[in-house]
């Protein structure tokens, strides 16, 4: 599978560690940074560059990493058509993607060790969107708000250029 991966300084030496445990499993992965550690960068720069990724079609998943993880996944869902979660057990993990088609899945370097982390990333990347009634029309509503929010984004930006 073609796996995204971005962090900040704070998820950096966990995103290099699950980088390689991938590789070992056969995936390719896609560093989107940083590619070095530095502690003024912003898990937002790296979050964004993975969810368009995971929005265009670029990557199958992505995996973000931050502090706690919740600021990655918060921007991370600012970008159409992505669902990112922060998950601390594989159960989290893998129901996330079976039920609401998560692409994204999010840690804190400073909240979550390697071990559960990767427990999480195996169940993510193996588990598939079961496709049930409830689950699409749910998605179906989520996707109407990101429809309904467009207008507004489009007038917001060239208001602002």
């Amino acid at each position: 599978m073609k796996v995204g991966l971005g962090a900040d300084h704070r998820g950096f030496e966990m995103k290099q560690q699950i980088a390689e445990l991938l590789a070992a499993e056969g995936h390719e992965c896609i560093d989107f940074g940083n590619q070095a550690y530095d502690l003024n960068d912003d898990y937002l720069d790296f979050a964004i560059r993975v969810a368009r990724a995971v929005s265009r079609g670029e990557i199958e998943r992505g995996i973000l990493l931050c502090g706690s993880g919740v600021g990655a996944s918060i921007a991370a869902n600012k970008v159409m058509g992505v669902r990112a979660a922060v998950c601390h057990d594989d159960s989290s993990a893998r129901l996330g993607v079976e039920d609401d088609n998560m692409n994204i899945l999010c840690f804190g370097g400073c909240t979550t060790g390697l071990a559960v982390a990767w427990d999480c990333t195996q169940s993510f990347l193996t588990a598939r969107f079961s496709g049930g009634d409830r689950h699409r029309r749910r998605l179906a509503k989520v996707a109407r708000l990101e429809a309904a929010w467009l207008p507004m984004i489009t007038i917001q930006n060239q208001v602002e250029r």
